[in-house]
């Protein structure tokens, strides 16, 4: 297994994903609509993967479209097999994310997300193309009735971003029962990533991630607003603000990683898996990590909850770790610095 596309490849965790393989010796063909994300990333991998003296050369490939769109996926699988590199996996992360715009536009999330998903598998299945690594959300478990959580907690998605994620799990756990000779795949349930690369060249761009936290964070620690907004500061928590479970983005892009080497060695392989970093986080935890680690000030003012939201969100990760051989290796004040290494670089990103 030495081809792979990736979906959604110029996104946050894209990026990394797409530098962690080639870092590895995968060929690439990233597939993106740049609707969340930028073009300019692609100058960016490029530039970090010739650091070690261009062994990446001509390993890697960007077209712009999007998943929904069958002929430009027959188009691509047909390209790579004229040049004898047939496409022999998928890593599936393009869709839309904001847990707030998904109750504002469902219909868009589930256009995009399902129907999305359901042409590329489709497209994968023609071409004999059996290996799947999918990107799937925490926020499928809903308010989860134990802490932490475990791959086989109750899900029951209390927003239509979840419950686009669980509907593509089921549609792929479905194959998997139709083709379970030959069809091999790892469902990835993400946390919450945060930081960036070490270089500070690639991380969470606020324009395409407004609604989650840590941009935010950055965007006050940059002065561009004067105070951060939380929301909710009576939930059941031990300090009234939600509870999370942060993972370094680049710890989250080697989950990917361990996942494709795992399909690459193994057969007949149908998992589901969290990615998180186990550890208890609140968001007044997270903001007094960043002002410790990183000597600046975050003002904050609480405001009311917002629909979808959840108290507490903890990942119980010892199946991955069992698994495919993954472990965090990052803590929340490397999370911190890299994430502000990476602001200050890219300050005109916020």
């Amino acid at each position: 297994m030495e081809n792979i596309l990736v979906t959604g490849g110029c996104g946050y965790i894209g990026s990394h994903v797409v530098l962690g393989l080639l870092k590895r010796g995968f060929k690439v063909t990233v597939l993106d609509s740049n609707i969340n994300s930028s073009p300019l990333i692609i100058k960016k991998i490029r530039f970090l993967s010739s650091l070690d003296k261009n062994q990446f050369k001509n390993k890697f490939n960007f077209i712009k479209g999007d998943i929904r769109n069958k002929k430009l996926l027959e188009a691509i699988f047909n390209s790579n097999k004229i040049k004898n590199s047939k496409i022999e996996a998928v890593v599936h992360l393009a869709g839309l994310k904001s847990v707030k715009e998904s109750l504002i536009n469902p219909v868009e999330y589930w256009n995009n997300n399902v129907s999305g998903s359901l042409s590329l598998f489709e497209v994968m299945l023609k071409n004999s193309c059996f290996n799947l690594v999918f990107s799937s959300s925490a926020t499928v478990y809903g308010n989860p009735k134990e802490i932490p959580i475990l791959e086989n907690s109750f899900t029951n998605p209390i927003n239509t971003y979840g419950k686009t994620k669980l509907t593509v799990e089921n549609i792929i756990n479905d194959l998997a029962n139709k083709y379970f000779e030959e069809l091999n795949i790892i469902i990835l349930r993400y946390f919450n990533p945060i930081g960036a690369h070490f270089s500070g060249l690639i991380g969470e761009n606020y324009n395409f991630s407004s609604g989650n936290i840590f941009p935010n964070i950055l965007r006050v620690a940059l002065k561009k607003e004067k105070y951060l907004k939380i929301f909710g500061n009576d939930w059941q928590t031990c300090d009234g603000t939600a509870i999370r479970d942060f993972i370094h983005i680049m710890d989250l892009a080697e989950g990917h990683i361990s996942a494709i080497e795992f399909l690459k060695n193994n057969s007949h392989v149908s998992l589901t898996l969290n990615l998180g970093s186990g550890v208890k986080t609140s968001i007044l935890d997270l903001i007094k990590n960043f002002e410790k680690e990183n000597h600046v000030e975050i003002p904050f003012k609480y405001f009311e909850k917002r629909p979808g939201d959840t108290p507490i969100l903890l990942a119980n990760c010892k199946l991955a770790e069992n698994t495919i051989d993954w472990k965090v290796e990052r803590d929340l004040a490397e999370m911190c610095k890299d994430g502000w290494n990476f602001a200050k670089i890219n300050s005109h990103m916020f």
